[in-house]
C-alpha cells in the first residue's frame, strides 16, 4: 500500500491560512520524527561507550529518552494557563524549541562524556550492574538527555495550538495527523541512520545532519509565522470557549479510562519491543542492520495503524472500535510463530520475513494510540499533551519489566504471554460492556464471540509453538537481564550461545589466545587479564601458567556455564589465582589502577554485531596501554573469517596508530582468524623452541590439549610460519579510516558492500 500525505479536509477560519500551511506542519513532523529516531539511536550508542555495552543500561537509556517526551508534552500546558497564545506566536515558539533540539546535537556527547566520569568519580557509590549503578547511570543519563528530549516532547502540543487555531475540521484529529507524520519521520529516520548516515559520516556527523535538519525546520516555521496573519480576533477563543466540541466518553467508560487504557498500550508495546529483540535475534543475528529491521516493521506497522485510523475515523464513532482490543491482543500472540525454530525452513535470504510477525500488533497499536488521545483531547494541546504523556510513561514502565523482572524471571515465551494478559484484560472488559450498549453499532455479541474465539487461539498457539531451546536435547539455558544463554551439544559439539547466537567451540585457537602472547613476554609474566570470558578457555590457559588471572565478561550467566565445558573449572574457580568479574571490559579497565603484564581480548562474534567495536577501537587501545606494564603485551584476536578487507584493513589501522610496535600472525589453521600482538616496547618473538623452553609444565599440558600438534613446540610452529605483514593488510583497503568509537566500520558495511561507496 503506497503512502500519501493525508488530506487534512480543513475548513478555514482565516483567508490567509491555507491547506498549503497543514502540509508544512505534516512536513515539519516528517523530519523532525526523522532527526528524533537519530538522536535516539546515536544517543544510545554514545551512551554505551561511555556507562557499558549492557541491555539494561540500554533500556535505562531508552526509558530516560521516553520520559523526557512525556515530560514534554504534559509541560507544555503551563504555558497555556494564561490562554493560548496566537497561532504566530506558537510556530515561533516551536521555532525556538527545534532550534534547541538542534543544539543538542554539540552538545550531548560533550555530557555524556563527562557522565562517564562523574560514574567513574561515584563508582564507590555502586558497583558494576548492582542495583546502585544502575541508578547512579540512569541519573546521569537524566541529566543529560532529558532536557532535549523534554523540548522533543513539547513539539506536538505546540504546533497542535497553531492548527487548533487556524483549522476547526482537522482539529479535533490534529494529534493524529501529527503522530502519523512523526512515526513516518521517525521510520525514514531508522532506514537513514542505519543503512546510509552512520556509514557515510559516523555518530557525531550525523548527529550534525539531524541538529541542520532541526535548524532549517526552525527558519521555515518562522518564515511561515512572518507570511500568515493568523492572529486575528476571529481566532482569539480559548479552550474553554470550544469545551462543547470534547468528544463523549469512550466506550461509556469515564473520560479518565482512555488515559489507563494509554499507559497500558504504552507499557505493553514497549516491553513486547524488548521481548521481540531477544525473540529474532536468534534468526536475525546482533548486527545493527537486525535491530534497525525490527524497528522499521515497528514504526512501518504503526505507520500503517495510523493512517488507517484517519480513513476510519471518518465514517465510524470512536465506540465502534472496541473489536479492535481483541484483535490487538490476538496479535500480540502471533510473534510466538515467527519465534518458532520448527517452522519449515526459511532461506537465509528471506529469513528476515519472520520480522513481519510483529506488524499486525503494530499496526492495530498505531491505530489506536491516536484513536485514544483524540477521543481524550478533540484536539485541545494540553489535554493531549496529558494523554500522550500518558502514554509515554507506560513506555517508560514496559522496558524496565521486561528487561529487569520478566526475561531473567520467565524467559521470551511466558514473558511475551504476561505482557498480553493486562491487552486480553481490556478486550473482554470491553466485549461484556458491548452486551449493554446503547449504540446497535458499537454493541451486540459479537464483540464477545470475538474475543472468546481470540483466547482458543490463543491456547493453541502456546501449545503448538516451542522456544529456540526446543532445538537441543539437553541444553543448560540461564537468563538474567542481559540474555538467555544457552549451553548445549550440537552435531557432537558444545556451544555456547547467547541469545541464540554460537560465540565460540572448544577450539585451539583460544588456546592460542593466552599461551602466545605469555610466552612472548620477555620476562616471566606477574599477572594477566582476559576481557571476554566464552567458555572460559583462555581463562583456563592463563591460569595454567600460575598467575594471578582476571577474567571479564559483559553476561552474568556466560561464567556459570563454565563447568559445563571443562571437568576441572570447580577446581579452578578455587584457585586464589582466579578471579572473575561481571563488567563491561572497558569500563572495567577504567575504574582499575591495576596494570597488567599480558591483557588478550576474545571479542564475540560476529565481527559485525553491535557494540562490538568498541573492543577494536583506537579509543579502547588507549585505555589498554595506561595498563599494560613496559614490556606488557596486548593480543587482540580478530575472527577474519567473519569480515571482509575493509574492516580487516581498518581494525589494523587503529591498532598501529595506538602502539608503536604491532606484530600479526595468522591463526593455526590458516583461516581462523589473526592474533594481532600490540606493545610499547620492541616485540622480540624467539624461537618455538624456546617459547616452549619458558612454558611451566601445567602451561605445556594445557596448550597441547586439543593438539593438532603433540607438543608445545610443533604447536608455536604452527603459528609463527603465518606471520603477515600489517602493510599488506593496510593496503588491501587503504582509503578506510582506522576503526573508532565514532567510525564502526566493521559495523556498518552495505553501502561499502553492496554499492561500493566508501567514506
Amino acid at each position: 500500500m503506497p503512502l500519501s500525505f493525508p488530506e487534512p479536509a480543513v475548513d478555514l477560519q482565516d483567508s490567509s491560512v491555507s491547506n498549503n500551511c497543514l502540509y508544512w506542519y505534516f512536513a515539519f513532523f516528517v523530519i523532525s520524527g526523522f532527526c528524533g529516531l537519530v538522536y535516539e539511536v546515536v544517543w544510545i550508542r554514545l551512551a554505551m561507550a561511555q556507562f557499558g555495552v549492557n541491555t539494561a543500561l540500554v533500556s535505562i537509556v531508552l526509558s530516560v529518552f521516553m520520559g523526557g517526551l512525556g515530560l514534554g508534552s504534559w509541560g507544555v500546558r503551563f504555558i497555556h494557563r494564561k490562554g493560548l497564545p496566537s497561532p504566530t506566536h506558537s510556530l515561533r515558539l516551536y521555532a525556538a524549541v527545534e532550534l534547541t533540539i538542534g543544539l543538542s546535537a554539540l552538545v550531548v556527547p560533550f555530557e555524556l562524556h563527562f557522565g562517564r566520569e562523574l560514574l567513574l568519580h561515584w563508582r564507590g557509590f555502586g558497583a558494576w550492574q548492582s542495583s546502585g549503578y544502575f541508578v547512579l547511570a540512569g541519573c546521569v543519563a537524566a541529566l543529560a538527555l532529558m532536557p532535549w528530549c523534554t523540548c522533543m516532547g513539547a513539539t506536538f502540543p505546540l504546533l497542535m495550538a497553531v492548527i487548533r487555531r487556524t483549522a476547526t475540521s482537522i482539529s479535533k484529529s490534529s494529534f493524529s495527523y501529527l503522530y502519523l507524520a512523526n512515526v513516518l519521520g521517525a521510520l525514514l529516520g531508522t532506514l537513514g541512520s542505519a543503512f546510509i548516515l552512520i556509514e557515510l559520516f559516523g555518530f557525531r556527523h550525523t548527529l550534525f545532519v539531524a541538529g541542520s535538519l532541526n535548524t532549517l525546520i526552525a527558519a521555515l516555521a518562522v518564515r511561515l509565522s512572518t507570511k500568515q496573519s493568523v492572529s486575528s480576533s476571529k481566532n482569539s477563543t480559548t479552550y474553554k470557549d470550544r469545551e462543547g466540541e470534547r468528544s463523549q466518553p469512550l466506550y461509556e467508560l469515564p473520560q479518565s479510562t482512555a488515559l489507563w487504557l494509554l499507559f497500558t498500550s504504552g507499557l505493553v508495546s514497549m516491553g513486547l519491543e524488548v521481548v521481540w529483540i531477544r525473540q529474532l535475534t536468534p534468526y536475525l543475528g546482533t548486527e545493527v542492520y537486525a535491530f534497525a529491521g525490527i524497528l522499521a516493521a515497528y514504526l512501518f506497522g504503526t505507520v500503517l495503524g495510523s493512517r488507517d485510523y484517519r480513513r476510519w475515523a471518518l465514517s465510524h464513532s470512536l465506540g465502534e472500535s472496541r473489536s479492535s482490543w481483541t484483535l490487538l491482543a490476538i496479535a500480540a500472540v502471533l510473534p510466538l510463530i515467527a519465534a518458532d525454530p520448527w517452522l519449515p525452513y526459511i532461506h537465509s535470504s528471506i529469513v528476515g520475513l519472520r520480522v513481519l510477525g510483529i506488524v499486525p500488533y503494530c499496526a492495530l497499536a498505531g491505530f489506536l494510540t491516536p484513536l485514544l488521545v483524540d477521543s481524550w483531547s478533540a484536539g485541545d494541546p494540553d489535554r493531549a499533551g496529558t494523554a500522550y504523556a500518558a502514554n509515554i510513561a507506560g513506555c517508560i514502565v514496559g522496558p524496565l519489566i521486561a528487561s529487569f523482572l520478566l526475561l531473567p524471571a520467565m524467559g521470551e515465551r511466558w514473558s511475551l504471554v504476561t505482557f498480553c494478559v493486562p491487552l486480553f484484560g481490556i478486550a473482554g472488559w470491553l466485549s461484556l460492556r458491548a452486551l449493554g450498549a446503547r449504540q446497535p453499532r458499537e454493541g451486540g455479541s459479537r464483540p464477545l464471540f470475538g474475543f472468546i474465539a481470540a483466547i482458543l487461539a490463543t491456547a493453541v498457539l502456546l501449545y503448538q509453538t516451542h522456544d529456540f531451546e526446543t532445538l537441543f536435547k539437553t541444553p543448560q539455558v540461564r537468563r538474567d537481564y542481559s540474555a538467555t544463554v544457552i549451553a548445549a551439544e550440537y552435531r557432537a559439539e558444545k556451544r555456547l550461545l547467547v541469545n541464540g547466537v554460537g560465540m565460540t567451540s572448544l577450539t585451539p585457537i583460544t588456546k592460542y589466545i593466552a599461551h602466545l602472547p605469555l610466552a612472548i613476554l620477555p620476562s616471566t609474566p606477574r599477572n594477566g587479564l582476559v576481557i571476554c570470558f566464552g567458555m572460559g578457555t583462555s581463562f583456563r590457559s592463563m591460569v595454567s601458567w600460575g598467575i594471578p588471572t582476571t577474567a571479564v565478561d559483559l553476561i552474568p550467566s556466560v561464567p556459570v556455564m563454565f563447568g559445563y565445558f571443562h571437568a576441572d573449572a570447580e577446581r579452578i574457580e578455587r584457585s586464589p589465582n582466579a578471579h572473575i568479574v561481571i563488567d563491561d571490559g572497558r569500563r572495567y579497565l577504567d575504574g582499575s589502577t591495576e596494570a597488567f603484564d599480558v591483557i588478550v581480548i576474545d571479542p564475540p562474534p560476529p565481527v559485525p554485531a553491535a557494540g562490538s567495536s568498541l573492543l577494536y577501537s583506537r579509543e579502547f587501545y588507549q585505555v589498554i596501554k595506561r595498563h599494560l606494564r613496559p614490556h606488557g603485551i596486548l593480543q587482540a584476536w580478530y575472527p577474519e573469517g567473519y569480515g571482509e578487507s575493509a574492516t580487516t584493513a581498518s581494525i589494523a589501522k587503529a591498532i598501529t596508530e595506538s602502539f608503536p610496535y604491532v606484530r600479526a600472525f595468522r591463526s593455526y589453521d590458516g583461516r581462523g582468524g589473526i592474533h594481532f600482538l600490540a606493545s610499547m616496547e620492541k616485540i622480540q618473538v624467539p624461537s618455538s623452541e624456546v617459547l616452549a623452553s619458558r612454558m611451566p609444565s601445567t602451561a605445556s599440558s594445557d596448550f597441547v590439549e586439543w593438539g593438532p600438534a603433540r607438543e608445545p613446540k610443533a604447536q608455536f610452529d604452527l603459528v609463527l610460519s603465518r606471520e603477515l605483514s600489517l602493510e599488506q593488510l593496510i593496503a588491501e583497503s587503504p582509503k578506510t579510516p582506522a576503526l573508532a568509537d565514532d567510525q564502526p566500520v566493521n559495523e556498518y558495511y552495505i553501502l561499502r558492500s553492496w554499492f561500493g561507496i566508501a567514506r
